[in-house]
């Protein structure tokens, strides 16, 4: 089909005509050469691109010309005031070189009479190319010369307007257990903005967004969904950043990608031998035998039972076991009798 307007739009082949004007707003203002001063060459291309894609989509005959016979079955549109006589298309009109062929129109002026008064705060409304631009070169690529006057109504700021800004990303902490971190979720959060429709009007719009928590993240990930703040006139909105935040877990603590646990044990446990039994993260039971004799500050390490670690498939940090031995506040004279038979000399 040559070039794809639908995935240049952002839309899919059933896409209404409010779909359109949504994503050609929102791609137009992104992609507006005087918005990418560092890269103008790109957003000119692409601001061509998305312009031409919406005149053809958004005309219901040249839509059904191109979702039947491809970009070549638009040559065989007849420009305006043409009669259309001719049999090289489908439609009657033309070579197959589109000499006499579809000839889009000049980008700005599809924006100007999209926008009315641009947003970028130059013009009037159908201002078009006539208020923009030093020379007229036709087609959807004749307004974008080489010279140094393009735009200059606005990007030397006479006219006072200026493009839209971008506000700094609005931020908002989702708590997670430790269980959820180590696991991993989805968690779905619903938002309510403001949004501009298709008559330049601000109304309140709901969206579920959908975020997969990966297992292992930490403490301070930040999940960026862009353009998806309030909308308003001359302001691009806000991206959507939301942070992990870590809940306090009663058994586990958090290092890293390690786990630490305390664990009490008495004295004759420190000397003797005992076992400790923990419920892992996702469920399992551990029986973990203690052996040697517990010192003050002794730490037994389990290696891969501690965090999942997001960057290396089955890779996990450590557990590690902190004892606090509890010694007896008293001692019978017969305990201490005992201890010093087999603990003394």
């Amino acid at each position: 089909m040559g070039v794809d307007y639908y995935n240049i739009l952002k839309v899919d082949r059933n896409a209404t005509d409010d779909d359109l004007k949504k994503s050609y707003r929102r791609l137009a203002m992104k992609w507006h050469p005087d918005k990418n001063p560092n890269s103008k060459k790109e957003a000119e291309a692409k601001f061509k691109q998305i312009s031409e894609a919406y005149e053809v989509l958004s005309d219901p005959h040249k839509r059904a010309v191109y979702d039947q016979y491809g970009e070549e079955g638009l040559k065989g549109i007849p420009p305006p005031g043409t009669s259309g006589s001719g049999g090289g298309s489908p439609f009657g009109n033309g070579s197959s070189s589109g000499s006499n062929g579809f000839n889009p129109r000049n980008a700005e002026d599809i924006f100007a009479e999209f926008f009315g008064s641009s947003p970028f705060g130059f013009g009037s409304p159908g201002a078009g190319r006539s208020m923009r631009f030093q020379s007229d070169g036709g087609g959807i690529f004749g307004g974008f010369g080489g010279g140094d006057n393009v735009f200059r109504t606005y990007s030397d700021g006479a006219s006072g307007g200026g493009a839209p800004w971008k506000p700094p990303p609005v931020e908002s902490k989702i708590p997670c257990s430790l269980e959820e971190l180590y696991t991993g979720s989805t968690r779905k959060m619903k938002i309510s903005r403001n949004v501009i429709d298709a008559n330049g009007r601000l109304v309140l719009e709901s969206e579920i967004l959908t975020i997969d928590v990966k297992p292992g993240w930490k403490k301070g990930t930040k999940i960026t969904f862009p353009d998806k703040g309030n909308e308003q006139v001359n302001q691009l909105p806000a991206d959507l950043v939301f942070v992990i935040d870590e809940k306090p877990h009663d058994v586990y603590k958090r290092d890293g990608n390690d786990l630490i646990v305390s664990q009490k044990v008495s004295l004759a446990e420190a000397l003797a031998g005992t076992t400790v039994k923990l419920t892992t993260l996702d469920g399992r039971n551990l029986m973990i035998p203690v052996s040697e004799v517990v010192n003050p500050g002794y730490e037994l390490v389990i290696a891969n039972e501690g965090m999942p670690i997001t960057k290396v498939k089955g890779k996990r940090g450590d557990l590690r076991i902190k004892f606090d031995v509890k010694f007896p506040a008293r001692l019978t004279s017969e305990q201490r009798a005992g201890l010093n038979r087999v603990l003394g000399g």
